[in-house]
């Protein structure tokens, strides 16, 4: 027989459709709760307005992350592992409700969750905008009312746990994690495992251009991130020329030298990435750079030249070979 239940808390109430195991989770600053839910109207029809598994995944949220429809920390943390639940929450709980669906339906189709909004407050954004682009939460939006949420508690990780995602950790997190990050890249490299390495210098350049996102650029701590930056990128595109990836390498060491004009090392990458794919005018200017503005590489620089100048000899070649006669008439005509 199921029952109801209140949490002491306004507005809410409480309906075990299946019962847990275990003790009820303790939860902390960094747990993770993995859990499906099912969002309905408290209308006769009981109208489904969201439904995770439709989407294949369960939903996860880090406690104390600042999550944007706080009545769910509460309501899962009267949950057991396993257990089914479903809960009624006035409208004072899901004011909140249409801004967070917008934010998990956009993820859901490979979208930004924050495409097209402003600096500002999330209400503000909902106000200049006046639409979330679904039409069902314009309604929500525009009348909060109660909601029914029906929950299944998969588990309740500590943050020790589980590997933390860049976005979830806190500042002194990431800022610990980098270096940590950077000498698993380099024992990678040191093995040949250039892909890895790469990904593990990518997650280090995230984590630091998260705080900068909250510095002010060119001032203190916006070049203090900055310089810890600027290695892993490198560290990152050498990876990306010893897998290939050449037009990967194009692409960040131009964005840093936006930056930093005066950074051979940067310019000494790009130019072997322009060699790679036949740009000669581009690799040579930018080869002949590294030797100005460093003088110590100025036998690296030479030797690459010289090897330059044998790829494109042979290049013409070849095509000399492959589109000769081409554009000629058959003989006997």
């Amino acid at each position: 027989m199921e029952e109801t239940y209140l949490l002491n808390v306004e507005g809410v109430k409480k309906k075990i459709l299946h019962g847990g195991q275990g003790e009820l989770p303790k939860l902390q600053d960094g747990s993770k709760i993995t859990f499906h839910f099912q969002t309905l109207k408290d209308d006769f029809e009981r109208t489904v307005i969201d439904d995770s598994r439709e989407a294949g995944i369960p939903m996860e949220i880090i406690v104390g992350k600042m999550f944007k429809l706080e009545i769910w920390e509460t309501l899962l943390s009267s949950m057991r592992a396993g257990e089914v639940a479903e809960f009624w929450c006035d409208a004072i709980h899901t004011g909140m409700y249409a801004l967070v669906s917008r934010g998990m339906r956009r993820i859901a189709e490979g979208r930004d969750p924050l495409e097209g909004q402003k600096h500002r407050c999330g209400m503000g954004n909902m106000f200049d905008y006046h639409s979330t682009g679904y039409d069902d939460l314009d309604e929500l939006q525009r009348m909060p009312q109660p909601l029914i949420f029906i929950m299944e508690l998969f588990r309740v990780e500590e943050p020790s746990a589980y590997k933390r995602d860049t976005w979830a950790m806190s500042k002194e997190e990431k800022l610990a994690a980098v270096p940590m990050l950077h000498s698993e890249g380099n024992r990678l490299v040191l093995r040949k495992e250039f892909g890895q390495a790469a990904a593990k210098y990518q997650e280090a350049v995230i984590c630091l251009r998260n705080l900068q996102a909250k510095e002010k650029p060119w001032e203190d701590g916006w070049l203090k991130l900055e310089s810890l930056v600027t290695p892993l990128v490198l560290n990152y595109c050498q990876c990306q020329l010893e897998l290939g990836e050449y037009y990967e390498v194009l692409e960040h060491t131009t964005e840093l030298l936006q930056k930093h004009n005066d950074n051979a090392k940067a310019y000494f990458k790009r130019a072997k990435a322009h060699a790679a794919v036949w740009n000669e005018r581009e690799a040579r200017e930018d080869f002949l750079r590294v030797a100005h503005l460093d003088h110590s590489m100025a036998a690296a620089v030479k030797k690459e030249l010289k090897q330059l100048g044998e790829r494109m000899r042979k290049k013409h070649v070849e095509d000399r070979k492959r589109y000769q006669g081409l554009f000629q008439p058959p003989q006997g005509k």
